[in-house]
């Protein structure tokens, strides 16, 4: 049994491991291909690479050298638009609203309307005062027609009493009258000049009140009149009209039924159609810059948008200067800092993009001479 489990013996040819076969030997021919193709020149991608990316990097370098300090630039810009706050001036109820926000208006365009009936009754009050004034310049005149007459008869008792004076005069001195009587004569002409010196003083009274004062036209009249036109401007204001053209703003007061209050902001119209930048730059970045410079214009709202300006104005202070409250740095106690003065930039063609108020906005000015 145990013979016949033994293992049988392993040959040494068998228990060697496998070898791999013999390759053939290279060619003599081929050796010189192979080296060939190891010491082959670079292509013309590396010698781009090699060559060309050092020359690009050198002359972007170089640009940015010789164009430093050509230009400054800051981010505090802002669109700015001519705004102009409507407000009424008459008080009153609002009876219509012709416009909602955001609309584009005319100039002259309705905007709103007032309660215009109490000065309607104004005008109609006016008209009125107008007659009364007409009538009462009638009735001066009558006055003074009848004092004319007053002074005629006075004139005329005058002259019947100094007649009758000088009868009782001539019988005094002859002694066929009487001391009474004669008294009585003299009396009567003094009386008689009184009288006549009365009716020229209503008279001259009466003259003055039909005075026109070389208009042609009483000055009770001419009064009335003007308070009818004022009544009537009143009434033609209860139409609020747009000074200009632009785009509503803040139209949100406007409700049929509210009480408008006389020079009270109701609504806001933008200037759309003249837009301008105000960038405020460091004071240190006012050496070279001179209005009529060029300027560049691009908007954090519209990327990629460029539009081209000009320097039009340099402001006269900073903006502490015109701020409120400025600095008090009078007690020493204080840190410098760099002001910011603003610029006024204007467009030079239209942008591309609706332009808003408030916008923010980079500008680069072209300080270098071109």
């Amino acid at each position: 049994m145990m013979d016949q489990l033994s293992p049988s013996p392993v040959k040494a040819e068998d228990a060697a491991p496998a070898r791999a076969p013999k390759a053939d030997p290279v060619p003599p021919a081929a050796k010189p291909m192979v080296e060939t193709e190891t010491t082959a020149s670079p292509g013309w991608r590396t010698r781009l690479l090699m060559f060309g990316l050092p020359a690009i990097l050198i002359a972007a370098g170089g640009w940015y050298w010789l164009t430093s300090g050509g230009s400054v630039s800051t981010d505090n810009a802002y669109v700015q638009m001519d705004k102009v706050s409507i407000a009424a001036e008459v008080g009153g109820r609002i009876t219509d609203v012709a416009v909602k926000d955001g609309q584009m208006v005319a100039a002259g365009q309705l905007l709103f309307r007032i309660d215009g009936e109490p000065y309607a009754l104004s005008v109609a009050q006016a008209n009125a005062a107008i007659d009364a004034a007409k009538v009462d310049v009638g009735n001066l005149s009558a006055s003074f027609a009848a004092t004319g007459v007053d002074i005629k008869s006075a004139e005329e008792g005058l002259a019947f009493a100094q007649s009758n004076f000088a009868r009782q005069a001539a019988l005094m001195d002859k002694g066929f009258t009487t001391k009474a009587a004669y008294d009585a004569s003299k009396h009567s002409v003094e009386l008689a000049r009184a009288q006549l010196a009365a009716a020229k003083a209503d008279a001259t009274e009466a003259r003055a009140k039909l005075a026109t004062g070389g208009t042609g036209i009483n000055p009770q009249v001419e009064a009335a009149k003007v308070q009818r036109a004022q009544a009537e401007v009143n009434l033609g204001r209860t139409e609020v009209r747009a000074p200009s053209a632009g785009r509503i703003a803040q139209s949100d007061r406007l409700l049929i039924g509210q009480m408008m209050v006389a020079g009270l902001p109701a609504v806001t119209i933008v200037d759309t159609g003249h837009p301008w930048v105000e960038a405020n730059f460091k004071e240190t970045d006012l050496a070279n810059m001179r209005v009529g410079q060029r300027a560049e214009i691009s908007f954090d709202a519209y990327p990629g948008l460029k539009v081209r300006g000009h320097v039009l104005t340099i402001g006269a202070g900073t903006g502490s200067e015109f701020s409120v409250l400025p600095a008090q740095n009078a007690t020493g106690n204080w840190v410098k800092v760099t002001q910011r003065v603003p610029v006024r930039i204007a467009f030079d063609e239209t942008p591309s993009r609706d332009m808003i108020a408030g916008l923010s906005a980079d500008v680069r000015v072209f300080t270098a001479a071109r």
